[in-house]
């Protein structure tokens, strides 16, 4: 049996398809794919949808840009569903929100969604934007434009900071030095073209137990 023939399609050839971004498994949006989009998205690795309403193939975001690169594709245990780890470019929704999910049940309202868990994901993206365009008056092109040494003169100042914010048992202070601090290692991640994916993947390996590791003295 190849693997398409274990989807199981609808009475109209389709299956919900859910897109996360496979960094930080933020739920991005929910769409349908055929049998050819399934095709064609594990052949490029490029997400690829079927729209019910105009009835055709669709890229995401060969027109917006906001394109999904395809880490890998999931089947659900009773074969109705898939998902679609995704490196996401941009945001998901047309809205412009990052997610199609951007609303959450406040009592008896629906409010703004915000997740602050996926933040440094953002961070990065606008930082490697930053770093290729390279903007005016932009604090990040100003960061780059100096240079390594810069950004780590940069790094082991907030560094700092943090220290003598504990030190002084200032909460409010450290909260403020501790988001610089990750701002700054954004950065300099960036720079030394080292993807926050790898810093998820090394501590997720440290604390899955898969590999057993001296405890640091």
């Amino acid at each position: 049996m190849s693997w398409m023939e274990r989807v199981k399609f609808d009475e109209r050839g389709l299956v919900p398809v859910v897109a996360q971004e496979a960094d930080t498994g933020e739920v991005l949006m929910l769409a349908y794919a055929n049998r050819d989009a399934l095709a064609r998205t594990a052949a490029t690795g490029a997400a690829h949808y079927y729209s019910r309403s105009r009835g055709e193939l669709w890229q995401k975001g060969s027109t917006s840009g906001n394109v999904q690169s395809v880490v890998d594709i999931r089947l659900d245990c009773d074969g109705d569903a898939v998902l679609y780890r995704v490196q996401q470019s941009g945001p998901a929704c047309h809205t412009g929100a990052r997610s199609c999910f951007a609303k959450k049940l406040q009592g008896s309202a629906w409010d703004v969604a915000s997740d602050a868990r996926h933040v440094l994901t953002r961070i990065e993206q606008v930082v490697r934007e930053r770093d290729e365009q390279r903007p005016p008056g932009a604090y990040s092109t100003y960061l780059f434009e100096r240079g390594i040494d810069k950004i780590l003169k940069k790094v082991g100042e907030e560094t700092t900071e943090v220290v003598i914010a504990a030190k002084n048992d200032d909460a409010a202070e450290l909260r403020s030095e501790t988001a610089d601090l990750l701002f700054h290692l954004v950065v300099l991640l960036r720079d030394r073209r080292l993807p926050l994916s790898e810093v998820w993947n090394e501590l997720d390996t440290r604390f899955s137990g898969r590999e057993k590791r001296p405890h640091p003295e």
